[in-house]
């Protein structure tokens, strides 16, 4: 079996590379930008039939050249994925996401590729209001530019489905938590100026509320997807435990043993 991983490089791209590794033909292609780490992926590398392409999932010649014919898989990580840096300049989130996305699709129908999970987020639903949670079946409304460059992403893999008969998938995750993650996220920032002793940026009274799902289980659910998902189908893969930032935080130091 062959699967194309973009994006495979990052947290939890390479938290999915890690776990298939030996089991499959792997090609991880990756931009290698500041948030892809290979030392995430040194004990994976390892395995007989990985390879690492490095290549831009908006540069169509270089799609061509790395995917093969018939690969049984495209797993469609690559993204920009910081709701802060796309508040701060839009453009960048919607080239990667949306231009992207649409080149990935576009190479993967040329190319027969059996199966394309695209790994989208929850925030394409824009805010949850207490005490629910979303559905799959709810309308796309991103509250930001990553959020809602990553809806773009999505319609143009419906229309993929729908157009071209294409082999879909969609995955919308929660926040994911874990080792290798990159240090603006939440948690690692945290924790990384908790042990420095320096003070945790908070937003407003910290009330914001998340759902919380460790890498490793979340990558297990997307196997299962790609496994046993049906075509066109959005499936939700989150820990079913929300919290407020703040009891997050307050959690993180009583851990620590750190003063709030």
């Amino acid at each position: 079996m062959t699967i194309f991983v973009t994006g495979g490089a990052g947290f939890i791209g390479s938290e999915f590379i890690r776990q298939i590794a030996g089991s499959a033909r792997i090609i991880n292609f990756d931009k290698l930008t500041y948030a892809g780490n290979l030392d995430n992926l040194t004990e994976a590398a390892k395995a007989p039939d990985y390879s690492l392409v490095r290549g831009d999932v908006c540069d169509a010649r270089s799609v061509m050249e790395a995917l093969p014919e018939g690969c049984d898989a495209v797993v469609h990580f690559a993204a920009e994925s910081h709701v802060d840096r796309s508040i701060e300049g839009a453009e960048e989130f919607v080239r990667t996401n949306v231009l992207g996305t649409q080149v990935m699709l576009d190479a993967a129908r040329r190319r027969g590729v059996k199966r394309f999970l695209h790994i989208s987020t929850d925030e394409v639903g824009g805010d949850m209001p207490p005490n629910t949670w979303f559905c799959e079946e709810d309308p796309l409304k991103g509250s930001s530019p990553y959020a809602a460059s990553k809806a773009g992403a999505e319609l143009l893999v419906g229309a993929a489905a729908r157009t071209f008969g294409m082999h879909t998938l969609i995955t919308r995750t929660s926040n994911n938590y874990g080792p290798y993650q990159f240090p603006e996220k939440l948690l690692p920032l945290a924790i990384s100026n908790v042990l420095e002793d320096r003070p945790i940026p908070v937003y407003g009274d910290g009330m914001q509320v998340r759902d919380w799902v460790h890498v490793t289980d979340n990558c297990r659910a997307l196997r299962a997807v790609l496994e046993r998902g049906r075509a066109g189908e959005t499936y939700h893969i989150g820990g079913g435990n929300p919290l407020p930032n703040i009891e997050v935080l307050r959690t993180l130091l009583k851990i620590l043993g750190k003063p709030e």
